[in-house]
């Protein structure tokens, strides 16, 4: 088995080996993962923060040791990047910007120095919607889980991971996480709301606010009004997706 961490900015997860193919997550800087197959170009990778798997170019990490893998997988808490953008230097002196909820791994074995703003382990549940907001208005993208564009679990992973939780990859994943409500008049700020198709299938997931709002990834992180339907859009006057489930994680 071999190991490696992310030594860039964003990288892309894609579902098949090629540069061409589906975008279905992505690696930010300083995270962690197994090596489960190696090609020529390619690696199947299995993140250690949510094990979510897909193929990653060679170029763009960095093997590690089995030990090292060992010694970021035994921490409690890691230090999370709470600023939107901050940087750190590499060993040739360059410095390298970074995305809010980087990973930023004690004794680093990329030998890079960090210098800025962080969060480590669980913070109070009210800080989830202070850091939800920062993603406001980031464009939709599939796969994505940055403020330059970001997907419906990847907002709501994003938000905890600078929070000190951890929440899997997709919708339907983290619906199987916490306690679900009976009512969304139990449901607090930052407690989670998922969505279902006409397949009975979740397929989105945003984040309870005060007052009967929710921000979650739709075009765009936006706010709109939820009851017990579901997510209502006040500028065209419809539903956009109807209400599953609340969970509590926190």
């Amino acid at each position: 088995m071999q190991y490696g961490i992310c030594h860039l900015s964003i990288v892309p997860i894609r579902s098949v080996a090629d540069d061409t193919s589906e975008m279905v997550s992505q690696l930010l800087y300083g995270e962690h993962f197994k090596v489960l197959d190696q090609r020529k170009k390619w690696s199947k990778i299995r993140n250690a923060f949510d094990n979510f798997e897909g193929w990653v170019s060679n170029q763009q990490f960095t093997l590690i040791d089995e030990s090292q893998y060992k010694e970021m997988e035994s921490l409690e808490s890691t230090k999370v990047s709470s600023e939107l953008i901050s940087f750190v230097e590499t060993e040739h002196n360059v410095l390298l910007p970074i995305v809010l909820g980087s990973s930023i791994p004690q004794n680093c074995p990329l030998n890079h120095k960090f210098d800025g703003s962080f969060t480590i382990g669980e913070q109070n549940k009210d800080q989830v919607l202070n850091k939800a907001l920062l993603y406001l208005n980031a464009p939709y993208l599939w796969g994505g889980k940055t403020t330059f564009g970001i997907d419906g679990p990847g907002f709501t992973q994003m938000a905890y991971k600078t929070n000190g939780y951890r929440l899997l990859r997709g919708a339907q994943q983290q619906s199987t996480q916490g306690e679900a409500l009976s009512f969304i008049e139990e449901s607090e700020p930052g407690d989670l709301a998922f969505f279902d198709n006409n397949d009975g299938i979740i397929d989105h997931v945003g984040i309870i606010m005060e007052n009967n709002y929710v921000i979650h990834s739709f075009g765009k992180v936006r706010i709109d009004r939820i009851d017990h339907t579901g997510i209502f859009n006040t500028e065209t006057n419809t539903y956009t997706h109807k209400l599953r489930v609340i969970k509590k994680i926190i």
